[in-house]
């Protein structure tokens, strides 16, 4: 069964449990789902704005085209989810945990993302403009075609990172690990000769 345009705004379902449920064009705004459980589940084209999604727990979910905007997401896990395409702006993410997810398209413009763990993930095309990086682990994780102008990556792990030369042109690398590979192409994106 698929729930398409369904009003949430303001619904307190904190807690609760949802297994392959669908939903397209809901709103959530402002709707209390603090330690939600979804396994399964696809949302399309929701509406997150102001939501709380703080401690809730996500499994091969797929929030696809969503609106998180000013979203509370803090403490909260994603584990083999789709994020495509979807935008989040001024939300809090202190202590969220990704694992094996897709984020490619969305956009985290000027998102605070300071010390995550984002390793592995698929990042493709993903709009890191002005984004905070400081610190954050972003081993192995796939980057090609991101915009990362002016991203701010001191003290960020990007060995093993798949990144292009606009990447490592727009953004401020300074204080970042990364290995020869990305050294050799931060060179040369730069203009350097490699002998």
């Amino acid at each position: 069964m698929i729930e398409t345009g369904e009003d949430y705004r303001d619904a307190v379902l904190s807690g609760q449990w949802w297994e392959k449920r669908q939903f397209t064009g809901c709103d959530f705004t402002e709707a209390d789902l603090r330690d939600l459980r979804t396994r399964g589940c696809t949302f399309d084209n929701c509406d997150f704005t102001k939501a709380d999604l703080a401690g809730s727990r996500h499994d091969a979910s797929a929030f696809r085209s969503c609106t998180f905007d000013r979203a509370v997401l803090a403490d909260s896990r994603w584990s083999s989810c789709s994020l495509l395409g979807s935008s989040f702006v001024d939300c809090r993410f202190l202590g969220i945990a990704l694992t094996e997810c897709d984020l490619s398209l969305a956009s985290l413009a000027r998102g605070r993302l300071r010390k995550l763990h984002l390793s592995g993930l698929r990042m493709r095309e993903v709009n890191l403009t002005e984004a905070d990086l400081t610190g954050s682990d972003l081993r192995d994780s796939d980057l090609t075609g991101a915009r990362l102008l002016g991203a701010k990556l001191p003290g960020a792990d990007l060995r093993g990172t798949r990144l292009d030369a606009n990447a490592l042109v727009q953004a401020d690398l300074r204080g970042a690990y990364v290995d020869v590979e990305t050294a050799i192409g931060f060179a040369a994106a730069h203009g350097l000769i490699v002998k």
